[in-house]
């Protein structure tokens, strides 16, 4: 009987506590007027009001306002004949993932038209994209289609499957899966899975994909995300560098031109081909950081993306380098 009266006690205090974070941050009532209407000092207030943000009652969130450089963008536009580019001016770089998600989000939505079919890799760029997508009442009978294999669920970036249900979730959207790794053994193994029929179905979605969110990765072991998910070994990542690659799009290992490189690896991947990549109308490229500038480089000029959005310091290097 003690514990139930302590736990009554307990919901009580929860539920005065949120009633006093309404008056005070919602109805903007000061903590003096607040302190009157409950029989209580200013000073209990105050220290109530800290109670319910410790507590996880009130949980602020702040809207940052995203600056973009359209000079940097419409350089790239031109120089690489983008669709479109966005281009984040960051002032900490703490918060450059958050930034360029609400730009390549605020992309995505801008592009999207009713009944398209959405295309996605993984990765850290396209998840924080995802966090920031919000749903938009006029687009209906949408799709979300994973294009690459998955790579595993230790790390939630790289989560292909968690991935596509998250954003078929906010998009109100239909998900298509491959259920299957994203690298197999040998190109035998992979021929065999690619026939699979629930893998078809899915790659037959990926035919038809009108918009992806693709990220662009480096062959740099301390941020290539095969190697850092312990799915290729130090050696294979050699093999891949030996061979030129400088980055990936979807797997598809590149050189700093745009050309495909480690043959032998991709025959390896399940997921989409190069060439229902490349025919996808719009591909935005989510990438930025210094270990990313000659990667963008080569997915520009392979124009296995057609969108990018970025970071300020990263583009402005990128434009120097291809001047």
């Amino acid at each position: 009987m003690a514990d139930q009266n302590s736990k009554l006690k307990s919901d009580d205090r929860q539920s005065l506590l949120a009633d006093i974070a309404e008056m005070y941050f919602i109805e903007g009532k000061n903590q003096a007027e607040i302190a009157k209407l409950v029989g209580v000092t200013r000073s209990n207030i105050s220290r109530m009001l800290k109670d319910a943000r410790n507590s996880g009652i009130v949980q602020i969130q702040i809207n940052r306002p995203i600056r973009e450089d359209q000079s940097m963008a419409d350089q790239l536009i031109n120089r690489f004949d983008l669709i479109d580019a966005r281009v984040v001016v960051v002032d900490q770089s703490s918060l450059s993932l958050e930034l360029l998600g609400k730009a390549a989000a605020n992309e995505l939505m801008a592009q999207l038209k009713p009944g398209w079919v959405i295309g996605t890799s993984w990765g850290t760029g396209i998840s924080a994209t995802v966090e920031e997508i919000t749903k938009e009442p006029s687009l209906h009978e949408l799709k979300v289609v994973q294009l690459l294999g998955a790579l595993g669920a230790r790390i939630e970036d790289y989560d292909a499957h968690a991935i596509v249900r998250r954003l078929a979730e906010k998009l109100d959207a239909e998900g298509f899966y491959i259920n299957a790794p994203f690298l197999v053994k040998d190109n035998g193994i992979a021929e065999s899975l690619l026939e699979n029929r629930s893998v078809q179905e899915t790659l037959v979605q990926g035919k038809r994909v009108d918009v992806a969110l693709l990220g662009v990765g480096s062959s740099d072991m301390q941020h290539c995300s095969f190697y850092l998910a312990d799915y290729v070994t130090r050696k294979e990542i050699q093999e891949i560098q030996q061979a030129g690659a400088i980055g990936d799009v979807c797997g598809r290992f590149f050189d700093i031109n745009g050309e495909m490189t480690a043959l032998k690896f991709q025959n390896r991947l399940i997921g989409i081909s190069l060439a229902d990549l490349l025919r996808i109308p719009v591909r935005i490229g989510v990438a930025g950081g210094k270990a990313k500038i000659l990667p963008i480089i080569g997915a520009l000029k392979g124009r296995l993306i057609n969108v990018l959005v970025s970071d300020a310091k990263t583009i402005a290097e990128v434009l120097k380098q291809t001047e």
